[in-house]
């Protein structure tokens, strides 16, 4: 394929590209809709809300295009409708790990949310020492003319592995992914100290939560399991 067929190919993908990236970009309205919803509830409703931030971002054209040729995927729409799922993204950042999973689960009760793929790096973290849940989910979008079924990648983490996610891609970013051994060795000791971290709050945490049962507990035993004298019984039967 010679140059100036391939950039003309190119131009004309990138066309095509700003026109269907609006299904992308409803979808990720529709995910943060959704987030909001239950960051809402929580506040209002429950006594603690698990989740502390969130984030979106929506890929560019240069960067999808990027990627279909370091990937080596076809140029044309429906070969990057099937094989780039992280278009839309996502971002969640918790203060536990049982926050993670507990937000996983009710993101996927949601009827119009189909889950496509759950990668668990907290379980499984990889070699470098990342960690976080990543689901690929797809939801419909209704437009004028058709519907939708589209992409979005969400990535549930703690505090500590989004803070040692963010200083590891700017390490990387420095060196341009070439950084010394002893740098990665000492990048994965931090990955394991932010693990470690990560696990004594959540025990701090376990522990709180007893105490707190254990006072509403005596409380109530207070108010409510008081002996009556007889006195007492006699005005409540008049």
């Amino acid at each position: 394929m010679s140059v100036g067929i391939r950039m003309e190919q190119l131009k004309d993908i990138k066309v095509e590209l700003l026109r269907f990236m609006m299904s992308y970009k409803f979808a990720l309205e529709e995910m943060m809709t959704k987030i909001n919803i239950l960051k809402q509830e929580f506040k209002y409703i429950h006594d603690y809300n698990p989740i502390e931030h969130v984030s979106s971002r929506l890929k560019s054209p240069e960067s999808i295009l990027s990627k279909i040729d370091r990937k080596g995927y076809d140029y044309n729409i429906d070969s990057i409708k099937e094989n780039i799922r992280d278009i839309a993204g996502i971002r969640i950042t918790c203060s536990y790990i049982s926050d993670i999973y507990k937000i996983s689960e009710m993101l996927q009760q949601q009827k119009d949310v189909t889950v496509i793929e759950c990668k668990d790096y907290i379980k499984n973290p990889k070699p470098n020492g990342y960690q976080s849940l990543h689901l690929i989910v797809q939801i419909p979008i209704f437009m004028s003319d058709r519907e939708d079924h589209v992409f979005v990648e969400i990535q549930i983490r703690t505090i500590a592995m989004d803070f040692w996610a963010s200083l590891e891609h700017k390490i990387y970013y420095k060196y341009n992914k070439e950084i010394p051994q002893h740098m990665k060795d000492e990048l994965k000791e931090a990955a394991i100290t932010a693990s470690q971290l990560d696990k004594k709050m959540e025990k701090l945490q376990r522990e709180m939560n007893k105490l707190k049962e254990s006072a509403k507990a005596e409380e109530l035993y207070k108010n409510d399991d008081r002996i009556l004298l007889p006195y007492d019984f006699l005005s409540l039967v008049k």
